[in-house]
């Protein structure tokens, strides 16, 4: 325990971030502000008369907690530390989150963990707080590796460190959270779409101690906080017309030995068919009807999307999942045209299934990581787009593919009920994301507002 005789108090205020009525106890410890909220302006001023009392008789007080010592011995159990509640957050929701939402939770709480600790001495470096969260605590029991000596002292500090849950109850602790989600691990500004995951991750965690208990309403209500903006709309620059990403598709097979053949198809699969790369990843054989000529289709059942081993339950980087935004079992029906059709033929004849059905895989039947399939693809665009196309936005990312198949399917006059029912969007979901991929549109309502005019 690190105590210190150097104690500043001052008087009881209001707290003005509150919506319901609550006073501010507010002290200093050595260089370490505290305060504690209270409902009542009497309870918080007996509150600050015991640490008056305290301090005139000369009392240590503990660095860690700011209490008195005396007051150490009589305070009322805090419940569970921060980390200690989103152990148990992680732990009981394992067998029903699918492995990217256990690893986005995680990443949450990789933030949030080393931020609400106290001012405990031998504070170790961030990035070993993390490793020990990643690897150990934020895992269930069967899955928690052995810690080292070094590993074991570091979880030790944060045993001892972790702020009580019941202070988040404070303004300025739930503030600290928010800071911490807004900031990458290296102390820069985190994207908006980070933040706002994040913010989502803490918020439902508080409602879970909402729903045990432990405060009477969700802390985060009463901050004036507002998440930035995230972009949730398509840029029209990255969209490709279909000539270009023909000869995208046909660049292919130069990338690699046979990476980039192999991978063709599953190209094919996410620009013709608006597929996922998670669902293209998991497409056999039994989803797709190939006649020899005309339309043919393809039935989802399932997606394969990546995940860090440690967060998936077989233990393997690639699992099959349920369709996103889908109910277990529930399939998608997409047709597709004669030329996804050919490609697929020509991918069967040419690489077989696996075993399993699946049509894409490595030569060791392995799946593609997202690594691998985003560099044959940045390999074809260097091969194809110019040096001024290269550098831009143009179909960046392998998923741009997708976005390009939807722009296509809406700007063709294909209504929003049937794009959104082959992409497996809501209709609402379409409209947002793809507003500004709609060609055309501006012309004819400028038509409109003209003949409006000149009546």
């Amino acid at each position: 325990m690190t105590v210190t005789y150097e104690v500043r108090i001052w008087e009881v205020r209001r707290n003005q971030s509150s919506k319901a009525p609550s006073f501010e106890a507010r002290w200093k410890v050595g260089s370490k502000s505290r305060s504690k909220t209270f409902r009542t302006k009497a309870l918080a001023e007996n509150f600050l008369s015991d640490l008056r009392q305290a301090a005139k008789k000369g009392e240590a007080f503990d660095v860690a907690t700011g209490l008195p010592v005396s007051m150490l011995a009589d305070a009322e159990p805090s419940g569970p530390s921060f980390m200690q509640f989103a152990q148990s957050y992680v732990v009981s929701r394992w067998r029903t989150t699918a492995p990217r939402t256990r690893e986005t939770e995680a990443y949450a709480l990789l933030s949030l963990i080393p931020a609400l600790v106290a001012d405990v001495p031998g504070r170790p470096e961030d990035d070993e707080l993390r490793q020990v969260l990643r690897n150990h605590v934020l895992l269930p029991e069967s899955r928690r590796g052995t810690l080292t000596r070094a590993q074991a002292m570091v979880l030790r500090w944060l045993e001892k460190a972790s702020l009580p849950l019941a202070d988040l109850q404070e303004a300025r602790i739930v503030r600290t959270a928010l800071d911490a989600i807004s900031a990458t691990f290296d102390g820069g500004e985190a994207a908006a779409n980070t933040i706002r995951r994040k913010r989502a991750i803490l918020h439902h965690l508080l409602e879970l101690a909402v729903e045990q208990k432990v405060f009477p309403t969700n802390p985060l209500h009463e901050i004036k906080w507002k998440p930035p903006k995230a972009v949730t709309v398509v840029d029209p620059r990255t969209v490709i017309n279909p000539a270009q990403a023909r000869q995208l598709l046909a660049a292919m097979p130069k990338v690699g030995r046979t990476r980039g053949a192999r991978l063709k198809a599953m190209f094919a699969c996410i620009y013709y068919a608006g597929l996922r790369p998670e669902e293209a990843a998991d497409l056999r054989l039994k989803n797709c009807t190939l006649p020899e000529s005309g339309w043919g289709q393809i039935i989802l059942e399932k997606a394969r999307p990546q995940a860090n081993k440690r967060w998936t339950d077989s233990g393997e980087t690639h699992e099959s999942r349920s369709l996103k935004h889908r109910a277990k079992k529930e399939t998608r029906e997409i047709p597709i045209p004669p030329a996804l059709v050919v490609i697929l033929r020509e991918h069967i004849d040419a690489y077989g299934i696996e075993s399993d059905g699946r049509l894409f895989r490595t030569a060791n039947g392995g799946s593609y990581s997202s690594s691998a399939y985003s560099y044959v693809w940045q390999e074809a665009r260097s091969l194809v787009l110019t040096d001024e196309q290269a550098r831009s936005p143009l179909a960046a990312r392998p998923y741009d593919l997708r976005h390009a198949a939807l722009s296509l399917w809406l700007n063709a006059g294909v209504p929003a009920t049937e794009v959104a029912k082959r992409a497996g969007h809501s209709v609402e979901v379409l409209h947002r994301v793809y507003a500004k991929c709609m060609e055309g549109q501006q012309e004819r309502m400028n038509g409109k507002i003209s003949s409006a005019l000149d009546e």
